[in-house]
């Protein structure tokens, strides 16, 4: 035994030795400096280079092995990948941490400041591209062989400042300084085309065909960054597309002396992956969103299609040997775009064609909301993929024939079901595109599933039954507690082992130890040390003192009206009226935190972060409020900051107008984290609320039955208003200027939009059941030893919520995908 540990300590000696080398290597020959010379910036390069060599070597092996054994791929295309931080997860994922942290230790140098330079990857927005980063980790960790393609967006989303009590959006350069933690591959370019006209041409049997010429191409480039597995040898690869000129496309201008037009059609053609999600309110917009997803699927189709051939495959066997997911409906230009490849360049007939794309294209939906489902005008795609726009009427004329062959004489279903959406102008409905050209459709929750197959695809479920499923969200335990939470990830390890990082399901042990005083009080003792370093994180972002002992209150999400952010602002001034009338008896002081981005074209969610700031400014100077109440909006949430939110959380707030969360995963990560719940029936609270119990969860509001009979029967916003004084006090206050002396008008629009007849978001309804239900949260939060109990039975109950669980789904259930151990 004596024999095994000197072992252990030589070995560890020689990874920390080794890796300090490896660091001094970097500095010098990729950063060019001594280190007695170097800022803190050159350091994290150096850092991020000497890991990235040990990712290198192991992804060169994964690649090897692939290679050899040729299994079934997995392709996830996705228009988002919102991945954070990549030091702090690749040190965890490769069991370097602490061997790290000591080469640097010896240096001098503290690995933690090092980490905080690393700039967010601005690749994603919300819950869609932090889920699709969360199953890149998961697939590496379950050793699956699986490709992520996506677009290097140039600037992220946007960077959010508040001045003047408003939202102002600036550009997210998070490439400023480069990205160390990225490998170009000049070699590995594709051309895409757009624009163009189509030839129809005879070949020598007579048998007519297409040609799409004449087009405008811009080239993409890849960029690989390198996903490890959790403590396994797997190491896959998230492909990035970027955009650049073609070189004729360039000297023919130039040639002609035009020069400044030459420079003009270069900046042009690049603009494709610029920024992410660009404003898509006017048609420039529109048309530049629409080029973007075609950039993404094209290069990423012909890659794959390159890898097919490159292992001696047949492009017939595409579906033996891929399984492409489609990440809600922004990669499904990829149907028409695969068939177009197999009719016009692959010269198949159309029943062949069909048949390999149908049993290729997996699409996951993420919304129920008939108005979020993507929609483009028809002369927009005949303008930019004409040839594609062919295909699509040809998919929807053969499957209408379909519908009617089934369904005879329902002339109104299929114009229900149509890809194209009949008006002026024209629509091609994607989701539907995505249904018809797919094998497998899944919602990401059981109640998101259950409504798809009742509601906005009923017609759809009744035609192909045998395509729905569900796969509910998860997170991945490995960034989201073990580097987010460390100190409790730690506290969890030493009572029950630390598989639970690998196998969320053991956090079921936790019951075990739930009376356990010592291990409640230092549970405790954890989460008020992440609550002060959240108060001063506030201090430092908002400059507001908080009271670490108060109910840290946290609504942290995309700024959206059906996420009713709106509802818990009206909770906080019900709570400072009350105050303020001298009704402070057994008053349970609160922090009520906000976060989230409104899209910069959505002027209610923009207004209703100016409501929240405005509140804010009033309740934070009021002196007779003291430590009582407190409100806060942090600006530029993202998932660094999310790590520093989410751990310090007391309770979540997943209030969403039941029926319309497609699952949410927020809700996830704040309980894995040992916050407490206060939500409605929607999505996966449901979910949650089965795994830990009713008694451990604060639950509220009408269901999606009973909004759906309330909507019937006809909504009336005012009669909630009249039945209750606390709430008419709250509308009035918006509604006279009470927060906005300087323009009593300011808010007005607020307030129409909840008064109206019929508002879709039932914010009021609910509001009476929500003060009641954070009533309870109070009195619970009053005896600290029980609620720090609840909060690690809502960890213990959280097992089924990893992407682990929801990735082996998929492999199973859609993608029939095994999993390739790298030796």
């Amino acid at each position: 035994m004596e024999n095994l540990t000197q072992n252990h300590l030589t070995s560890n000696e020689e990874r920390i030795e080794r890796f300090k080398e490896s660091f001094e290597q970097r500095l010098a020959l990729s950063i060019g400096q001594d280190l007695s010379y170097t800022s803190k910036l050159d350091q994290y390069r150096a850092l991020a280079f000497a890991v990235r060599d040990e990712l290198i070597a192991k992804w060169l092996k994964t690649q090897k092995t692939y290679y050899e054994k040729n299994p079934k791929r997995i392709y996830y295309l996705s228009l988002e990948f919102l991945i954070g931080r990549t030091l702090g997860n690749a040190l965890i994922n490769l069991d370097l941490e602490d061997s790290v942290k000591q080469s640097l230790d010896r240096l001098s140098i503290s690995m933690e400041e090092l980490a905080k330079i690393e700039w967010d990857a601005g690749l994603g927005n919300g819950g869609l591209g932090r889920l699709a980063a969360c199953f890149l980790d998961s697939m590496a960790t379950l050793e699956l062989p699986a490709y992520g393609y996506g677009i290097r967006y140039e600037f992220g989303m946007f960077r959010q400042k508040i001045e003047k009590l408003q939202q102002q959006e600036y550009p997210d350069n998070w490439l400023r300084y480069g990205n160390p933690w990225e490998i170009g591959r000049t070699a590995n370019h594709y051309r895409v085309h757009f624009m163009g006209r189509i030839n129809n041409y005879l070949d020598r049997n007579n048998v007519q065909h297409c040609e799409w010429v004449d087009t405008e191409q811009v080239i993409a480039l890849a960029y690989d960054i390198l996903i490890p597995g959790y403590r396994t040898n797997t190491v896959n690869t998230l492909k990035l597309w970027t955009a650049s000129s073609t070189r004729e496309f360039n000297l023919e201008t130039f040639n002609a002396g035009d020069y400044v037009g030459a420079i003009f059609n270069k900046a042009q053609s690049e603009t494709i992956s610029k920024v992410l999600y660009p404003n898509d309110n006017n048609y420039e917009g529109k048309e530049l969103r629409l080029k973007q997803q075609y950039f993404m699927v094209s290069a990423s189709l012909q890659d794959i299609l390159f890898r097919l051939v490159k292992c001696g495959n047949e492009i017939s066997e595409l579906p033996e040997k891929a399984a492409i997911q489609l990440n809600d409906t922004h990669p499904s230009i990829a149907i028409p775009e695969l068939m177009r490849i197999l009719l016009d360049e692959a010269k198949m007939d159309w029943d062949q064609a069909w048949d390999i794309t149908t049993r290729t294209f997996a699409y996951t939906n993420h919304t129920v909301l008939p108005e979020a489902l993507e929609k483009w005008p028809v002369p927009l795609v005949e303008k930019v993929l004409p040839r594609h726009l062919q295909i699509i009427f040809e998919i929807n004329q053969r499957f209408l024939d379909l519908v009617a062959a089934i369904f005879p004489g329902e002339f109104e279903r299929r114009s229900r079901m149509s890809i194209i959406e009949e008006g002026e102008p024209q629509n091609v409905r994607m989701a539907h595109l995505a249904i018809v050209g797919s094998f497998s459709v899944n919602g990401v929750a059981e109640l998101h599933s259950s409504l798809l197959k009742q509601g906005i695809f009923k017609e759809f479920y009744e035609l192909f039954p045998e395509k729905f499923n569900n796969k509910t969200n998860g997170v991945t335990p490995r960034r989201w507690v073990r580097k987010a939470n460390p100190s409790m990830a730690n506290l969890i390890s030493d009572k029950i082992g630390d598989g639970w990082i690998k196998n969320l399901n053991q956090l079921k042990k936790l019951e075990d130890v739930v009376h356990d005083e010592e291990f409640i009080h230092d549970w405790s003792r954890i989460k008020r040390a992440n609550k002060l370093a959240l108060a001063q994180e506030i201090k430092r972002r908002c400059h507001v003192d908080v009271n670490p002992d108060s109910i840290f209150d946290v609504q942290v999400k995309r700024i959206h009206e059906y996420k009713r952010q709106l509802l818990n602002v009206l909770h906080v001034i019900t709570l400072y009226n009350q105050i303020k009338s001298g009704d402070q008896e057994g008053f349970v002081p609160r922090t009520v935190i906000f976060g989230g981005k409104a899209a910069p074209g959505y002027q209610t969610a923009k207004k209703i972060i100016h409501l929240i700031n405005a509140v804010a400014n009033l309740v934070n100077r009021d002196r007779s409020i003291s430590d009582l109440l407190k409100v806060v909006f942090l600006p530029n949430y993202g998932v660094s900051q999310a790590e520093l939110i989410i751990p310090g959380t007391d309770l979540s707030e997943q209030i969403s107008t039941a029926g319309m969360e497609a699952s949410g995963t927020g809700n996830m990560k704040f309980a894995l984290n040992g916050a407490l719940t206060i939500g409605t029936l929607d999505g996966a609270n449901i979910e949650i609320l089965e795994e830990v119990g009713e008694e451990n969860i604060f639950i509220f509001g009408h269901t999606a039955e009973e909004l759906i009979e309330i909507r019937n029967k006809g909504y009336s916003p005012s009669e909630y208003v009249e039945q209750n004084p606390s709430l008419a006090k709250v509308i009035s206050q918006i509604k006279s200027g009470f927060f906005s002396p300087d323009d009593p008008t300011l808010f007005h629009s607020i307030y129409d939009n909840l008064l109206v007849q019929s508002a879709p978001y039932f914010v009021l309804a609910d509001y009476a059941a929500y003060v009641s239900c954070q009533a309870r949260v109070s009195e619970l939060f009053k005896n600290q030893v029980q609620w720090h109990k609840t909060a690690v039975l809502n960890v213990a109950g959280m097992g089924k919520f990893s992407t682990d669980r929801t990735i082996q789904q998929y492999a199973e259930d859609i993608w029939n995908v095994e999993s390739c151990p790298v030796d």
